[in-house]
């Protein structure tokens, strides 16, 4: 019954949170969305903003966020 809040903003394909490094998959944007903020139903509405943030480096790994008010 968990809420993916990322989709409640973005319905498309093509967003990525982790890239295989070995393959250079960044490059390419081949990937996975494995880093994920849910929330239960109760707290959907109080979500105003959920977002990756795919071109901050330094990991494999990319920052994902959430805004709530």
């Amino acid at each position: 019954g968990f809420i993916d809040t990322f989709r409640m903003f973005e319905t498309s394909g093509g967003h990525y949170s982790y890239w295989d490094q070995k393959t250079f998959a960044r490059q390419r944007n081949v990937g996975w969305r494995i880093d994920y903020f849910w929330v239960s139903p109760n707290l959907k509405d109080h979500v105003t903003n959920a977002f990756i943030q795919p071109d901050v480096y330094g990991s494999d790994h990319c920052p994902v966020g959430l805004t709530l008010h």
